[in-house]
């Protein structure tokens, strides 16, 4: 029987994401308290680094809804310190190729399957680590195709063994095909991008997911058959609800 993972665990609504870009370890660790069912800590275009990641995931604790981490690119360091400092997985950002995805999937796994270096885990999180087999069976890889040839070569990408998720972008991926995002969500002809990916992601057995912020967004990718969708972001609900609270006192809208 194959194993069921946290991330495939439901099957009646997507897996609802939060999407941390400040470094603030209390309002990730309010936002894995949330009922959020994981919680993103952003390194490439949020204020995550190091520090501030060992410091969420401390923060977090036992009991709160997975941390994962986008590290700035697609590193073998980069990836492996964050899964070190006892993330649950990681989003790494502009995968293209299948070649691409083999190293971001190798990277979150240890030797024979991966190359993943071991590392002082304890030391670095206060939680004994897992042994390696259970450590390889327990981690979340998930790409971004969010570029004309990853859409390309979804398909492939979606075939590499140890990617978990295809993870759509959908801000670049509309960039790179000269449209916008409402235009993008709003195409859902058989052969249209987000749809092909969809369907890419059923055929090879692995989890379609998208950057959706924001309610209407979320429910669109939803309808559309992704099932691990970022619906909220700290910085996005911290200026919806100042702009919301001033206009009721008749203040700036």
């Amino acid at each position: 029987m194959e194993q069921q993972h946290w991330w495939t665990a439901r099957s009646d609504r997507p897996l609802w994401g939060a999407w941390s870009n400040l470094a603030s370890p209390g309002a990730v660790g309010t936002l894995a308290r949330s009922g959020a069912d994981w919680v993103l800590l952003d390194a490439q275009h949020g204020e995550h680094d190091d520090r501030s990641v060992r410091e969420c995931l401390r923060e977090a604790g036992a009991g709160a809804a997975p941390l994962l981490v986008r590290p700035g690119r697609l590193d073998v360091q980069e990836i492996g310190r964050a899964l070190d400092a006892g993330a649950a997985g990681v989003v790494v950002p502009m995968v293209s190729t299948p070649e691409q995805a083999r190293t971001a999937a190798r990277a979150c796994r240890y030797s024979p399957t991966g190359e993943r270096s071991w590392g002082p885990h304890a030391l670095l999180t206060g939680r004994p680590p897992a042994a390696p087999a259970d450590a390889d069976a327990q981690v979340l890889c998930a790409v971004m195709v969010e570029t004309r040839e990853g859409l390309a070569n979804v398909s492939a990408i979606a075939a590499v063994e140890g990617v978990d998720v295809v993870f759509v972008g959908p801000f670049d991926l509309s960039l790179e095909l000269g449209t916008d995002v409402e235009a993008l969500l709003a195409a859902d002809g058989p052969d249209d991008p987000l749809p092909t990916i969809v369907r890419a992601c059923a055929e090879h057995g692995v989890v379609p997911g998208a950057f959706g912020v924001g309610a209407a967004r979320a429910a669109r990718f939803r309808d559309l058959g992704f099932r691990f969708v970022a619906a909220l972001a700290d910085t996005e609900l911290l200026a919806g609800g100042a702009r919301e609270r001033l206009a009721a006192l008749g203040g700036p809208a």
